[in-house]
């Protein structure tokens, strides 16, 4: 219902600390309608890019692309951006500002009906990535083969209910084995360097230790420990609940552990891996790593 670019959604601002003033910002795509609101900060960090070292943001967009920015004293500046999971939507992405172009076909509207990919849950949603500098890579845990159908409708404002605009549905590309992934990528490069499929229902948040892990869980209740250079499995515990919450890492006494909350939306019927009707029970898990890991 709202037309133009519609700024500042979907995007990265630089605020001045001082002042409060803006200091720069990149849109991820413009005039959203597929929910995919941008909803983590990007990872500052120095990397060497086009045989030049830039201070880097890079972000994990819910557009299923991934997005090199550079951090300039006025400004934040386009680098570059590939898709990490199956994007139908954008047709082409101007190499000098970022800025998308769309299939018309797949852009929602008032009573109109549009099919697109990744789904209103985003390439990943609110669940952080993670960098590790001495691996060089970047973690992100995807989900993959789900899209949605929506319909624009028109919506009064009524207090205390829901003021959407749009009905919406999830579904599975046809034919599909997984949903979710856990990738690692190299930035400097762009190159994925390795990926894991997961079951359905794995799309947690993501740590990464300087001991070379990464820990992953999700709703289907497993918290695993992967190599963080080979992408193996290491280690694997079912918990008594979903899991979504960010591991945290710790060390007492000269021990390292590793913390977890679960307590996950319940999970239920085929997509529930391996486990069905989680109680949506609050446990806090903690591990301790063998010195030997």
């Amino acid at each position: 219902m709202r037309p133009g670019d519609n700024l500042f959604t979907n995007s990265t601002i630089a605020l001045d600390l001082d002042t409060g003033e803006m200091q720069g910002h990149h849109q991820y795509h413009w005039n959203g309608s597929w929910d995919w609101d941008e909803v983590t900060p990007p990872l500052l960090m120095d990397m060497e890019r086009g045989g030049r070292t830039m201070r880097s943001l890079l972000h994990v967009g819910r557009n299923g692309y991934l997005w090199w920015l550079e951090q300039e004293p006025d400004r934040i500046s386009f680098v570059d951006a590939a898709p990490y999971v199956y994007q139908n939507v954008f047709t082409s992405i101007d190499a000098q500002t970022g800025r998308p172009t769309y299939d018309p076909a797949r852009v929602p509207g008032i009573g109109k009906r549009a099919t697109f990919c990744p789904s209103v849950a985003g390439g990943k949603s609110w669940q952080p990535e993670a960098y590790n500098p001495m691996t060089g890579l970047l973690y992100i845990p995807a989900t993959e083969n789900l899209c949605s159908v929506m319909d624009g409708t028109e919506v009064a404002y009524v207090p205390g209910e829901e003021f959407r605009g749009a009905i919406d549905d999830v579904f599975r590309a046809d034919e599909v084995d997984h949903l979710t992934e856990l990738q690692a990528w190299n930035v400097e490069t762009g190159d994925m360097v390795w990926k894991r499929e997961l079951g359905p229902r794995n799309s947690g948040s993501v740590l990464t230790t300087g001991g070379g892990l990464v820990f992953l869980g999700g709703q289907s209740g497993l918290f695993r420990a992967f190599g963080a250079r080979s992408g193996d499995v290491l280690w694997q515990i079912r918990t008594n609940s979903g899991r979504t919450g960010v591991p945290t890492s710790y060390a007492v006494d000269g021990v390292q552990y590793i913390a977890v909350q679960t307590g996950a939306e319940p999970s239920g019927g085929p997509d529930a891996e391996g486990a069905f009707g989680f109680p949506q029970d609050g446990v806090v898990w903690v591990f301790a790593l063998d010195c030997q890991c």
